[in-house]
């Protein structure tokens, strides 16, 4: 099934909704509607009854050296920040993030050329000279470009170097060819020289999906929420919204030792919320902003 029609069922049937649809949408969040929340529920609560409060503490489960106990624990949201830094998480959790310098919209790195194959300029672009842009190696016509440039290239990539200034872009082009004739040029090859406008000073460019303009270099950004706790807006008073749930068990470590009487090897079971601000989040409830999680350490 397709994705598209798989979204529009669950919101039909009452399972999902975007998450305030009435004023847009806020892209990354979804509502669990009347039948969806029940799900979720009786999903959560299997879950539960299967791994902690049915597990058997004097039986060798298939795969474990000897049996162990299981307990439970429900974390805040928010931690203290030094849990993040230590974890690594302020310094490390990071996904690269590239911007489109014409129509300022923001892109994972590594999501940039799967978006290509997908994007709608690159498949008008594509028709038009009668080749896959998907494909390794392509042959264009040179007067196909301009013409492209000219008639639809205005409507669905503004932002193109080709649409922008399709005489010095296509020279560049020519330049490539009469130094290396025997040599195809790759697809993505062939975009990044429509991307470009001036070679000799910033190299070939990445094309934005959406415009066609040029990408930035790839840079770190972080993909924790940031948050104030307290009345004082400053950098001491700065917090996150947590985007794992194991470190809540891991700083509860000797809490539940101590309360329990537990030995080591145990488990800690944990479900609830966890936030993570995706560059570009996508597939539904695959990648969001906001989510469950079920996790055991």
């Amino acid at each position: 099934m397709e994705m598209d029609k798989l979204v529009s069922l669950c919101k039909r049937r009452g399972f999902l909704f975007q998450s305030s649809e009435i004023y847009g949408g806020l892209n990354g969040f979804w509502d669990y509607g009347p039948l969806g929340v029940e799900l979720k529920r009786n999903i959560k609560e299997a879950w539960w009854r299967d791994m902690v409060s049915g597990h058997d503490d004097l039986s060798t489960l298939p795969g474990a050296p000897e049996p162990y106990e299981m307990t439970g624990l429900d974390c805040s949201i928010i931690m203290h920040p030094q849990v993040w830094r230590v974890s690594g998480h302020y310094d490390l959790f990071a996904d690269k993030m590239q911007t489109c310098r014409q129509c300022k919209r923001l892109f994972r790195a590594d999501h940039v050329w799967g978006m290509l194959q997908d994007s709608e300029w690159v498949a008008s672009l594509g028709k038009e000279c009668g080749v896959s842009l998907t494909q390794d190696l392509v042959t264009v016509d040179a007067q196909e470009l301009a013409r492209w440039a000219r008639k639809k290239g205005k409507n669905v990539a503004p932002g193109l170097a080709l649409v922008r200034n399709t005489e010095v872009t296509l020279s560049w082009l020519a330049e490539h060819h009469q130094s290396q004739p025997e040599r195809p040029l790759s697809a993505a090859d062939l975009l990044r020289y429509l991307a470009t406008e001036q070679l000799n000073e910033t190299g070939l460019q990445t094309p934005c999906p959406e415009c066609g303009g040029d990408l930035t270099p790839p840079r770190d950004f972080n993909l924790m929420f940031e948050t104030i706790v307290g009345a004082l807006k400053d950098e001491n008073n700065m917090a996150f919204l947590r985007p794992e749930t194991a470190q809540g068990i891991f700083v509860n470590f000797k809490n539940v030792c101590d309360s329990t009487r537990v030995k080591i090897p145990f488990g800690i079971a944990q479900v609830g919320k966890s936030f993570r601000n995706e560059i570009t989040p996508r597939n539904f409830t695959f990648r969001s902003r906001e989510f469950e999680q079920m996790e055991i350490e």
